[in-house]
Formats: structure tokens, sequence, C-alpha cells
């Protein structure tokens, strides 16, 4: 796991009444300046120019801009980016993000639908995790069975 991963998860864990921002925590490790360029954004995140750009286009961030027209992505900006880029990551649709963004953008009163949306995906991510442990065991029985080791 990672640090952000072991940091989230000790903070769900240990933290009594609201949780610290998301978009801080996404962020903590990462070198984000105040002010970052599309080009600055796509090498810390490891997205394309042109999928910042999308997401951008299609409404799931918003980036400010300079007098110029040049994207300046702040802080909050390259957070939902990494925080996408985590749904995308664990196969969440671009449309159910787009819904849960959507949601978010509504403000209060639309909190039942993202959770309900939230526990949907990770239904989907803690089956997808059992298939994978399947997976994993079918290869570590074929390992051992031509006398190599899978260690622990």
């Amino acid at each position: 796991m990672s640090v952000t991963t072991d940091r989230l998860r000790g903070l769900i864990e240990t933290t009594e009444g609201e949780l610290p921002s998301l978009t801080v925590e996404l962020v903590r490790d990462l070198e984000v300046h105040e002010q970052m360029s599309i080009a600055e954004v796509a090498e810390l995140t490891g997205l394309s120019a042109h999928t910042l750009r999308y997401y951008e286009r299609i409404g799931l961030v918003e980036v400010p801009r300079d007098a110029a027209g040049r994207r300046l992505y702040d802080r909050e900006a390259v957070g939902r980016v990494v925080f996408i880029t985590r749904l995308r990551d664990s196969d969440m649709p671009i449309a159910a993000i787009a819904r849960y963004v959507e949601l978010v953008k509504q403000g209060p009163g639309t909190e039942p639908e993202r959770l309900a949306l939230l526990e949907a995906h990770r239904d989907d991510i803690l089956n997808r995790l059992r298939d994978l442990q399947g997976a994993l065991a079918v290869v570590d029985y074929k390992i051992t069975t031509y006398g190599g080791s899978c260690g622990s």
C-alpha cells in the first residue's frame, strides 16, 4: 500500500467526527504548487494533457485560467484530478464519476445519492478483488507445482 493509502485508512479508523478534506490528503505527498500548468499537472499525475482537457470539457474538473486563457491548476483542481484518477483506476465509469461530480455541485441534500453511488462502486471493487484473489490462488498453485515459491 502507498503512504497515502495507509494514511487514509488510518484517518478512517481513528478520526472522530468529520474527516479532513480528501483533496488535502490526496495531494499531501505531491509537489503541488499554488498554480500549475497543464503540462506540470500531466507530469505530476501521469495523465496526458488531452485527458486533462477532456476531464475539464465534460465538467469533471473546473480549472481557473489566466488572462491569456491558459489553464492554471490550483491545489483544489489537482486534488480533484487525483481523486478522479483513483476512481478511474478502480474502473468507475466516466458517466458515474460525472454523476457524482454533478451531485457534489448540487450541494447539500444529495449526500444519500452520492453515498449510494460510492457504495455500489465499492461493492464492484470488492467483487473484483475477490476475483483477483481467486486468480492469484490459481497462479500460486501452478508456481508451487513447478517448484517455485510464492513468498508471503
